[in-house]
């Protein structure tokens, strides 16, 4: 099972939106957000809501691509997150996220018994190319125990 298989299964809002996760590797998550009335806002584009879980679902992608060989001793959490909508959002848009930090420095960290903090950047982006969001996703890997 993907990664992108694997959070369609086991989060209910992604498989509510219909979250098309295009691509998941640990350097690089891209999810699209197809364009359908039922997720329009008042001016007939992608709402709010949808663009915000749009983006912290293309977080979570990378931070199990990145992290996935951590499960078995850490749990990914989010600690929190900001997003800026920069432009008028129609039609499909996809989210784009990149690591703040290196995956290697985010383990030794956890090698050495911290609990790690990281950024996710993410950038939003309408079919023609414009960025119409920025996002950040801070997240942590909580040692189990």
């Amino acid at each position: 099972m993907t990664i992108g298989e694997m959070l369609a299964a086991t989060v209910p809002m992604a498989r509510t939106l219909n979250l098309e996760f295009v691509e998941t590797t640990p350097e690089k998550a891209v999810v699209a957000l197809p364009d359908q009335g039922d997720f329009h806002n008042h001016v007939g584009g992608p709402h709010a809501g949808a663009m915000f879980t749009l983006g912290e679902s293309a977080s979570g992608a990378i931070v199990l691509a990145a992290f996935g060989d951590q499960l078995s001793r850490a749990v990914p959490l989010a600690v929190s997150a900001e997003i800026a909508y920069k432009k008028l959002a129609m039609g499909p848009v996809t989210a784009t996220a990149t690591l703040g930090r290196p995956a290697a420095d985010v383990v030794a960290e956890l090698d050495a018994g911290q609990r790690p903090e990281f950024p996710v950047d993410i950038a939003i982006r309408r079919g023609d190319g414009a960025v119409t969001g920025e996002m950040t996703v801070i997240w942590t890997l909580r040692p189990n125990g």
